[in-house]
């Protein structure tokens, strides 16, 4: 780190000390040239992701809006504050584990249903139900039967 007193790019760390959520470091620096004292800060790149709709409009991933939902399908349901949050936080690390800077929000409501799916069936149904905009009870149907022979399937196979 360049000391900004003198210029000389020898510096020790004297003293590390992160914030409450560890996002960012705090660093004490002691210039090895000169002596003088100074204090960086490190935190984290962000790179923002843009979510792609269906019509082709671009905006900012937002996270609170995978709460919401999952939140919504919840609703009357035994799942634990904790428990979207988990979801919540897997979701987010999928997106920006792909290393993109668009994502399609027809990827992020199939890593939403996957995830509803693993804690609550009955969730996952309801969000299922208002992800693919269900016409007609028909779609409900075909959606519960798929569902049923994955679990079936998964019985047969433990």
């Amino acid at each position: 780190m360049k000391c900004k007193f003198c210029g000389s790019l020898e510096s020790k760390v004297i003293d590390s000390r992160t914030n409450e959520d560890c996002t960012i470091v705090r660093r004490r620096r002691e210039c090895t040239k000169c002596g003088r004292r100074f204090t960086t800060f490190e935190e984290y790149e962000s790179i923002p992701v843009l979510v792609v709709k269906a019509n082709g409009d671009r905006q900012p991933f937002d996270r609170e809006k995978i709460r919401k939902g999952i939140i919504k399908a919840c609703e009357k349901r035994p799942v634990t504050f904790a428990q979207i949050e988990e979801m919540v936080s897997n979701i987010e690390k999928a997106i920006y584990n792909t290393l993109e800077p668009e994502i399609q929000s027809s990827k992020i409501g199939e890593l939403v249903m996957n995830e509803i799916k693993k804690v609550d069936e009955v969730a996952y149904i309801r969000f299922a139900s208002v992800y693919r905009q269900f016409k007609d009870v028909s779609n409900f149907i075909d959606l519960l039967n798929d569902f049923k022979a994955e679990i079936e399937k998964k019985n047969e196979s433990a």
